[in-house]
């Protein structure tokens, strides 16, 4: 009879304790919705891509296009294909009606002046062709070299309706075109479409003459047969491809970005389920406490260890359960939140979201082990308590010694710090994250082990004005908050990880901006840049546009591109050698800097790994799939401007089909607010392009960094939500368990408003040691993070001390807020009642 009477018990005790209960399972909630609303979404957001891809590409069996030659490459560099290739290809036994595309970079300027979609998604511009992937919702195809039709979303965005002018960005001059038609894409998850006859869009896309690529259907051949028969026709530098290998190659681009997102998404919910461990580890603990007396009166009456130990699983369990589901329900508002902020009010927004069986498993599988986990070790001491211990009135749970937690907290912590040094080293094979991030967590368990050691010192520290300041409530205050150092360890410990993280972002977004500002400092030396700020870069009637202005000495081109180089892809810089070296400040270390049709330049370290030196010779691999031996005629000092190589103009522009470059290096005979104007005013028909002084480099760079910075932070304030909780979870237990010793307080004269102050006081001092011991982990990280990286650029440790005292601030007013209900409720306990309160 004694298990279903257990089982009685723990359905009582979940009736009994509701609000206690209530307030750990919004940890639980909390924690799943972020892993729900992640899961929720990135299947919303597969299911609309493979709408799409499924409407995309329809029909065609076989594909021809350039050879890949540079793995990892952009894939804009690859040659396009000669038109010739089109009449070859329709004389192959079972083509069916073969297709050129023409797909380049093509930008709607709105009616205010702006570009359409400048960040995000990208702008495409393609050739119109009858019966294609899009279908024509209003007016007509475009048929001359003035006229172009625009995707529905863009044209309400941009203001355009038929039969207006609209200015349209090309990698070459703004084009002034005429509205002919509006596209019903269907849905193009943000991106921006402008369709122009194909002539026009060789000419201004491409290169006339050529396509990106040739499809075509089959009359009736297999799409692997048809395929050999078209391979057996191509030139060398071309392959053909089927068409589900071609849908296939676009869904799994789009799947490695959704696999990147939903894992970062996770990593964060995944920090808010650990911080939300602590407080169920905490809140268990207490209950326990708690309930002593009643839990050694079922080992009088012949309950076993393990069914007590049951019980109180059994408790983590339901909790678990019911925090699981209303997690999964606040997931799916998370989802459409995060749908909302991705498309904003566009058109191109899903319609709905799409429920699978993943997030439903996993917010379950993860809300209930993590509650079971967190809640064991508290059942294992409940079972613990001796039977005998049902006769006296006060039951004191059974507690390990501090030197075992010293001794595990001390090499856990030692271990991850090792752990994180292995990554940032990257002795690990390539993958310095994993060992990175088993070090974070495994520094994370040490330090909370060590906490209740490190609080009697810290909190008597901080507490040490509430006599003097505040009497009698901040002495009770202050011998509460010291009362039981594992449970206050345990409360700041919750917070200590969402501060730590946040300082650890923060101390590396100061570092970077710093070290940004020290690069441009030492080796930006140029006057002005012009950028593009998109990466399609723009043409040479930029460049040419900027070196006519008066009062510019000099305006040098900056191109970046791929190359192989002994079979890896390798980045690389062109230009005017002599005007990247000015602009760049290039220190030569060896060799000289006349590259001629075929040489490179390249950064000392790349020679010292290649042990390349001045007069080596080396082939090169391009996109074209042409080979060219490249001379080494220099070596220079690293340069973050120029990267590793800089190879010959000559050599870049024999092996691109489209030379765009990226930027502009300005040089000017008097850098003044007249020179920048004029500039401006030279490339004002390009609202996509920007110029700026060496301090507006600095700045854009520092706004970028704290943009990403703020991204982060807010994700992580979900862990400090949850901290925000356990804390006021301690309190309203820590109310509960000293409902007596409130009524005798209240008895002898303590007033609400002291009785109110003094659990603030405490929840004040607890959240803020919490606040320290965060930003000291934090800082400890950003500067180990600074160091490993240093060769890579991050050369200056900057910790801003003005935003750490905040945190401080903030961590004490998350504990003042946390404590106004638990302490408007001890306020109203009833005097008489408390104190008979066994």
């Amino acid at each position: 009879m004694i298990a279903p009477t257990m089982a009685r018990v723990t359905l009582r005790n979940l009736a009994a304790h509701k609000l206690r209960l209530a307030l750990t399972a919004v940890a639980v909630i909390l924690g799943v919705a972020f892993v729900a609303g992640t899961l929720i979404f990135t299947d919303t957001m597969s299911r609309q891509f493979d709408d799409i891809f499924a409407r995309v590409g329809k029909g065609v069996a076989v594909d021809v296009r350039a050879k890949k030659v540079v793995d990892g490459g952009d894939e804009t560099a690859a040659q396009p294909v000669p038109a010739a290739v089109l009449a070859t290809v329709r004389g192959v036994d079972g083509v069916r009606a073969p297709v050129g595309h023409v797909t380049g970079y093509a930008a709607v300027v709105g009616r205010d002046g702006k570009v359409v979609g400048t960040q995000g998604p990208p702008q495409f511009g393609v050739n119109w062709v009858p019966g294609g992937d899009y279908r024509m919702k209003s007016g007509r195809a475009p048929t001359g070299p003035a006229e172009v039709a625009i995707d529905e979303n863009t044209a309400k965005k941009a203001g355009y309706r038929i039969g207006d002018d609209a200015r349209i960005l090309v990698p070459g001059p703004p084009q002034r075109m005429r509205v002919v038609g509006i596209v019903a894409t269907g849905n193009l998850m943000g991106a921006s479409l402008s369709a122009f006859d194909t002539a026009t869009a060789q000419r201004l896309l491409l290169r006339p003459g050529y396509f990106t690529d040739i499809s075509m259907g089959s009359t009736g051949p297999g799409e692997e047969e048809l395929r050999g028969r078209v391979a057996a026709a191509l030139p060398g530098n071309l392959e053909a491809i089927t068409g589900t290998k071609l849908r296939a190659d676009a869904k799994s681009d789009v799947a490695r970005i959704m696999s990147f997102f939903r894992t970062f998404l996770l990593v964060f919910a995944l920090i808010s389920i650990f911080v939300g461990a602590f407080i169920i580890f905490n809140t268990f603990t207490m209950l326990v406490a708690q309930r002593g007396r009643e839990l050694a009166l079922l080992r009088a009456v012949g309950a076993a260890r393990r069914q007590v130990t049951r019980a109180v699983i059994g408790e983590a369990v339901a909790v678990g359960a019911v925090g699981s589901t209303a997690g999964l329900a606040l997931g799916a508002g998370i989802a459409l939140l995060l749908r909302q902020v991705m498309f904003g009010g566009s058109g191109d927004a899903p319609s709905g979201l799409v429920f699978t069986a993943t997030p439903v498993i996993w917010s379950y599988v993860v809300g209930i082990v993590v509650t079971v986990v967190a809640a064991y070790a508290p059942a294992r001491r409940a079972a613990k308590i001796p039977p005998v211990a049902a006769m006296r009135d006060d039951v004191a749970l059974p507690q390990r010694s501090l030197r075992m937690r010293i001794g595990a907290g001390g090499v856990l912590a030692a271990a991850g710090a090792a752990a994180m040094g292995l990554g940032l080293a990257d002795a690990v094979g390539g993958r310095p994250l994993i060992p990175i991030g088993a070090g974070a967590f495994a520094v994370f368990l040490g330090v909370a082990m060590l906490a209740p050691v490190i609080s009697r010192p810290v909190i008597r520290v901080l507490t040490a004005p509430y006599t003097r300041v505040f009497r009698a409530p901040g002495r009770l205050a202050r011998r509460n908050a010291l009362r039981n150092p594992r449970r206050t360890a345990a409360t700041a410990s919750a917070l200590m990880i969402g501060l730590a993280l946040i300082t650890t972002v923060k101390v590396l977004g100061a570092s970077m901006s710093a070290s940004i500002d020290k690069s441009v400092d030492e080796q930006f030396g140029a006057d002005y840049l012009v950028q593009s700020q998109t990466s399609s870069g723009f043409g040479q009637d930029v460049v040419s546009a900027v070196g006519g202005v008066a009062g510019v000495e000099r305006a040098t081109a900056y191109y970046t591109a791929d190359v192989n180089i002994a079979g890896k892809r390798a980045a690389y810089v062109s230009g005017d050698t002599a005007g990247l070296a000015a602009g760049a400040r290039m220190r030569l270390l060896s060799g000289g800097t006349d590259l001629g049709s075929d040489g490179m330049l390249v950064a000392d370290e790349v020679a010292k790994s290649h042990r390349w030196r001045p007069g080596s010779v080396v082939e090169a691999r391009f996109p074209d799939g042409a080979r060219q031996p490249l001379r080494i005629a220099g070596v220079y000092a690293k340069n973050d401007i120029l990267g590793p190589r800089v190879i010959a103009l000559p050599a870049y522009r024999a092996h691109t089909a489209r030379p765009l470059a990226q930027w502009v290096l300005v040089t000017a005979r008097h850098p003044d607010a007249a020179t920048k104007t004029a500039i401006e005013r030279a490339v004002g028909d390009r609202p996509d392009i920007t110029v700026r002084d060496q301090a507006g480099v600095k700045q854009e760079s520092r706004r970028q960094i704290d943009q990403f910075v703020t991204f982060l932070t807010i994700l992580l304030t979900m862990s400090i939500l949850v901290a925000a909780v356990g804390v006021i979870n301690t309190l309203a237990l820590s109310v509960i368990e000293r409902t007596r010793e409130i009524g005798l307080l209240r008895a002898v004269g303590t007033g609400r408003r002291q009785l109110r102050r003094m659990i603030r006081l405490e929840a004040v001092a607890i959240a803020v040691f919490g606040a320290l011991l965060g930003i000291a982990i934090g800082v400890s990280f950003g500067a180990a993070i600074q160091h490993g990286l240093a060769g890579q650029g991050l050369t200056v440790l900057s910790v801003p001390v003005g935003a750490l005292v905040g945190y401080v601030l903030v961590g004490g007013l998350i504990g003042m807020l946390a404590a106004l209900w638990p302490a408007w409720r001890a306020g109203r306990m009833d005097v008489l009642t408390a104190i008979a309160t066994e």
